[in-house]
């Protein structure tokens, strides 16, 4: 395995050195093949890892570091198999959706160098068992993503982006720092294996929350999920599919991962994970509703189902705490499932708006409309992940939503109060989830893909190629396979949550009712659907033999509409936003007819939606700091003589503490 693991970096390295030298038209088809390869090199390690014995390794870091542990176990296989999957279609996408653009070759070089470097740091996060390498793994892992961000660097909007997601991942990187040393000082030791030694001695609750920020901005769970909104717009479509289903995974890898070192506090740090989860979730899909800009749509809905996960992650820390096999067992089986089902349909409906957009050079709903009739793949990739997203059968997104809303079922029977109403109120608050979500898709689906276009586009928009639509049929694959086999994968998890808590409630649970019964329900499904398939067809073969006369739809008397006066993606949204107007707050610019205009000029309407907590929190302390740091200007005012004088002040500042004593 040692061989394994070093023969992935030294083909990753070599790849990127010889990305270089390879002829632009090849680099792409390089990068794929590299990126291939590596997926295969560290899925055999993950597959052995899940299927025989874990793996540890360790090798020498030095006096500072000691022993750098790596170890794959369950735990790290499912989230590494997940990463290369993700990365092979991404790579993939890309290769033809960068054929469009003419883009220069020194360009193309970094961004597929850039690419690699990402795949392997994602997969090194969960292979490294000591903190200092893992902050190390984890900060390239940042700097590589953010670089893949700002792919088109030239505008203003991108490196404003990438900047404000470097920012974040950084604190989140503080955070991280400070939950490691703390635990040095106390152990002598930056292993992760030093973390359970704390835990076991000391209070859990502060260093888990420190852990938990640290990794909740990664993840985006609220208020740290400012980044996503703004830097997945930004990125080139196959980055946001491969950041969205895969990066923010890493923070809920992380999150996981401290769990499973805990001691103490179970219940309670679950309760507080599944109150930030479900309001997560509420506050991402409400976002979502009413955004007309397709990529941030989808990156609020990126928010709404890391509230998800973590709503299973909470059943199932609580589980944990009360010795519940079922809770524990639904809880982190679900989570874990839904992480594996997000990255899939996430990346999917994140594919093909980048074909969308490709197409058509606009991510506003409001320009588009009809694209079903010349995109007809596309719109039934879309379709179909909307349908997964929104957690209906016969897809897989609903099998993950159903075992956690057994999980929160199952916590209903509880002997305490308080905890019988969380649950109740969660289970609520994710129905709710679910409906706002089908409300979402259906304005998103209605607005792109049905109707007449709203708007003169450049060119019309054609299907993509044969390559971009390859990838996307494969996760569509691995969709039905979840949804019609669930048993397979939640035997898998279950082996997994073994492994990684080191619990004898497993042995007492069984997941083998809810998976057939999600199982069934599929089945179900796919035969309702099949009757009115072959309903379907057999009016289209009776009608085939008949002459048919098309007429416009009956308009109250006007038959000639307008493609404006169709419903928007705005009108459909509207109630929505006025209901939660104290979330969801509305930036107008707009003139009011007067009373006394008889005949108004022509009016100019103009909104946008403002994330609630960057405008409300981020952005006045953003303008505290520039207001503070205004005053400070006058140090750097560009006279040598100022600097020398800096310079002379701090040797006498230094001496005076040295002459006193105060500097030993």
């Amino acid at each position: 395995m040692v061989e394994l693991i070093n023969l992935s970096w030294i083909v990753a390295l070599l790849a990127i050195i010889s990305l270089f030298f390879v002829p632009v038209k090849f680099k792409a088809v390089f990068t794929s093949i590299s990126v291939i390869c590596i997926s295969i090199i560290t899925s055999w390690i993950a597959i052995y890892a899940l299927t025989a014995e874990r793996v540890d390794l360790s090798f020498s870091g030095g006096a500072l570091l000691g022993d750098i542990g790596i170890r794959v176990d369950s735990l790290s296989a499912w989230f590494i198999l997940i990463i290369n999957f993700t990365s092979v279609t991404g790579v993939l996408f890309g290769t033809g959706y960068l054929k469009a653009y003419e883009n220069p070759a020194a360009k193309l070089t970094m961004h597929w160098a850039l690419f690699i470097l990402f795949q392997l740091s994602m997969i090194f996060v969960c292979l490294v068992q000591n903190g200092l390498v893992f902050l190390i793994v984890w900060e390239i892992m940042s700097l590589s993503s953010m670089m893949l961000v700002i792919f088109d660097h030239h505008t203003n909007e991108t490196l404003k982006a990438g900047i404000n997601y470097m920012i974040q991942m950084h604190i989140s990187v503080v955070l991280l720092t400070v939950g490691f040393i703390w635990v040095y000082f106390e152990t002598g030791s930056f292993s992760f294996d030093s973390i359970g030694t704390f835990f076991q001695g000391h209070n859990n609750i502060w260093l888990f929350l420190i852990f938990f920020i640290g990794f909740g901005f990664k993840a985006g769970f609220i208020p740290f999920h400012s980044w996503l909104p703004h830097a997945h717009p930004a990125a080139p479509s196959h980055i946001s599919g491969v950041m969205s289903g895969v990066i923010v995974k890493l923070g809920i890898y992380g999150i996981i991962r401290m769990i499973s070192y805990l001691h103490s506090d179970l219940i309670l740090l679950g309760e507080i994970i599944l109150t930030v989860s479900v309001l997560t979730g509420l506050y991402g899909i409400l976002n979502a509703a009413v955004h007309r800009d397709f990529k941030r749509m989808l990156a609020y809905c990126t928010i709404e189902n890391i509230g998800i996960i973590g709503i299973g992650i909470g059943i199932g820390l609580i589980g944990l705490g009360k010795n519940s096999p079922m809770m524990y067992l639904l809880g982190f089986s679900g989570a874990l499932l839904h992480v594996l089902n997000h990255s899939l349909f996430k990346s999917l409906l994140f594919y093909s708006a980048g074909s969308i957009y490709q197409q058509t050079h606009t991510r506003d709903m409001e320009k588009l409309g009809g694209i079903i009739k010349s995109m007809p793949k596309t719109a039934f990739i879309f379709l179909t992940g909307a349908i997964a997203i929104g957690g209906m059968p016969p897809l897989n997104g609903f099998v993950s939503e159903f075992v956690i809303f057994s999980g929160l079922i199952e916590g209903i029977q509880s002997n305490s109060l308080y905890q019988i109403i969380l649950m109740v109120l969660v289970i609520a608050g994710l129905s709710v989830i679910g409906g706002l979500s089908l409300l979402t898709f259906t304005k998103s689906f209605g607005t792109v893909f049905l109707g007449q276009p709203r708007v003169p586009l450049a060119h019309k928009p054609h299907e993509v190629s044969n390559l971009m639509l390859a990838p996307q049929y494969l996760i569509i694959t691995i969709m039905l396979s979840i949804a019609f086999i669930p048993q397979f994968y939640l035997n898998i998890l279950k082996k997994i949550l073994s492994g990684t808590m080191g619990t004898g409630l497993i042995d007492s649970g069984s997941l083998d009712l809810y998976s057939k019964t999600a199982s069934n329900i599929s089945l179900i499904s796919v035969v309702l659907i099949g009757v009115v398939g072959l309903v379907w067809t057999i009016r289209r073969f009776v009608m085939k033999k008949r002459s048919e006369d098309l007429q416009t739809t009956w308009g109250c008397g006007y038959t000639d509409p307008k493609s404006s006066m169709q419903y928007t993606g705005k009108s459909f949204s509207k109630p929505l936003g006025k209901i939660f107007n104290f979330v969801l707050l509305e930036k107008k610019q707009y003139n009011e007819i007067k009373t006394s205009e008889i005949f108004p000029d022509t009016k100019k309407y103009d909104s946008h939606y403002l994330d609630f907590f960057e405008s409300t929190f981020v952005n006045r302390i953003n303008n505290l700091l520039f207001k503070i740091f205004s005053y400070l200007r006058f140090i750097q005012n560009g006279r040598t003589q100022s600097y020398v004088l800096y310079g002379i002040l701090f040797i006498l500042i230094i001496f005076l503490l040295n002459v006193f004593r105060i500097l030993v």
